[in-house]
């Protein structure tokens, strides 16, 4: 590359950031229009042009590429939360966010792998394949044969997300004025580390590797393999895993046969890793992956991985036990270990409430649907008498292990709502966690991140 072609290249890049930042008020307007529809109640109703609406929110969005963008991915994985128009087209924000050229990638990918980076791969596609909130994927081929995706990490994105955790504090501090149901200060401190911890794709290669060990006896699951010497802090290649979107799958009018099986093969993809090992996926979004023609399911993105004590991982346990008995000393006894520190007797009666329904499906002993007690207007009505009920005894702290336990078990939720699966949730679970042992899990653990090179996190 010329001195010219870096000079614009860089003058690029740099147009880039202030645009993102131009972009930040764009999403602020948008998301303002939206609330100011919310809050007069005219959201759904009256000609408002709802696909129209969602384009353009979508496009504010898409043009982030940070965490405000996994914010609305969120949203697109629970159904009926919004109107069609809007759940289609934030669905698209991970696969269709505008790519950066092709000088940027060459730039970038010399940085990281030195100026004969393009020696190193038999093929190399010049435009983006999909996108990630943090970077953007190129498919290519190494010299050996193997098919790889490249996720290459966009410029700044250090200084993007903390300027988001920025605005994510502030958010919590206006909440903290007008609401006392919930102290989010644990929430702001477990979404920033695991956010700054997305940004190190030498540790997500890491993730990687302790899912391969932990899922290597599931047929119903696979795991990339990371290529270590082409994978540095913000370049990450592993091996590619072919399989269709999530909402092909759906768009292909699936047998209930299939939906079941889809629905186990995910519950075996989260829960396997969080029950033995004591590690669980945070983020189930509808791109982290895809399904084989077998119905399998292609794990992609390792990002966003927490690892727990094994006395939280037992406590989950407890806590289904104390529901299923109606013990409420077993109950007590759950939450303490979980980290809510001395609850009253009212807290625990609240806590109960969302237990219930979190819990719900596992705690019958037949075959089910989800939505007989979990499905969105439902959640609505319990979330809502929850959050009443948090603000009559004084609120709640909840601690950092509870989050993205409690966001993975509500993302999944929506998946299998999506799904429509009909299964016996009770029997799938029990045979998961029988004769569940907290001495064994410490030492799948500990000898399971000690082969792949991983700490637990210091909270």
């Amino acid at each position: 590359m010329s001195n010219d072609d870096e000079d614009f290249t860089a003058q690029n890049e740099s147009n880039r950031f202030g645009g993102r930042v131009r972009r930040y008020a764009k999403v602020g307007a948008s998301a303002g229009k939206l609330a100011a529809r919310l809050a007069t109640g005219k959201m759904f109703g009256g000609d408002i042009d709802h696909a129209k609406y969602a384009a353009e929110l979508t496009s504010a969005l898409g043009g982030l590429k940070g965490p405000l963008m996994k914010v609305a991915q969120i949203l697109s994985t629970i159904p009926d939360a919004l109107p069609k128009e809007y759940t289609q087209a934030l669905a698209t924000l991970q696969a269709d966010a505008p790519s950066m050229g092709w000088l940027f990638v060459k730039r970038r990918m010399r940085t990281e792998l030195g100026a004969g980076w393009q020696e190193r791969f038999g093929d190399f596609s010049h435009e983006a394949v999909a996108a990630a909130s943090l970077g953007q994927v190129h498919r290519a081929t190494l010299e050996d044969g193997r098919e790889v995706a490249c996720k290459l990490q966009y410029p700044d994105m250090s200084a993007t997300v903390e300027a988001d955790l920025k605005q994510l504090r502030a958010a919590f501090a206006i909440y903290r004025r007008y609401d006392s149901a919930i102290d989010a200060e644990n929430i702001q401190l477990e979404l920033t580390a695991r956010l700054r911890e997305e940004l190190d794709y030498e540790r997500e290669a890491r993730n990687m590797l302790l899912y391969r060990h932990m899922l290597a006896d599931e047929d119903c699951v696979h795991v990339p393999e990371p290529v270590m010497d082409l994978t540095t802090k913000r370049l990450l290649t592993m091996t590619w895993q072919t399989g269709q979107k999530f909402q092909k799958f759906l768009d292909s009018d699936p047998s209930q046969e299939a939906r079941n099986q889809v629905a186990l093969n995910m519950f075996r993809a989260w829960y396997v890793p969080f029950y033995r090992y004591g590690v669980i996926h945070g983020d189930p979004h509808l791109g982290n992956y895809s399904l084989r023609d077998d119905l399998s399911v292609n794990l992609l993105d390792f990002g966003c991985i927490r690892i727990f004590p094994p006395a939280f991982v037992n406590a989950v346990i407890t806590l289904y036990e104390a529901l299923r008995d109606k013990d409420e000393e077993k109950a007590v006894h759950a939450y303490q270990s979980w980290g809510f520190d001395n609850p009253s007797r009212e807290l625990i009666d609240v806590l109960n409430i969302w237990a219930g329904f979190v819990y719900g499906p596992i705690l019958d002993d037949r075959e089910r649907r989800m939505d007989e007690t979990n499905s969105v207007a439902y959640g609505a009505e319990v979330a809502g008498r929850v959050h009443r009920e948090l603000r009559r005894v004084g609120g709640v702290k909840p601690p950092r292990e509870f989050v993205l336990v409690d966001r993975a078990a509500v993302g999944l939720g929506a998946v299998f709502l999506r799904l429509d699966a009909h299964l016996n949730w009770y029997q799938i679970f029990n045979d998961l966690v029988g004769n569940f042992d907290a001495d064994i899990l410490a030492r799948n653990q500990d000898a399971a991140l000690s082969k792949v090179g991983l700490d637990r996190p210091e909270n």
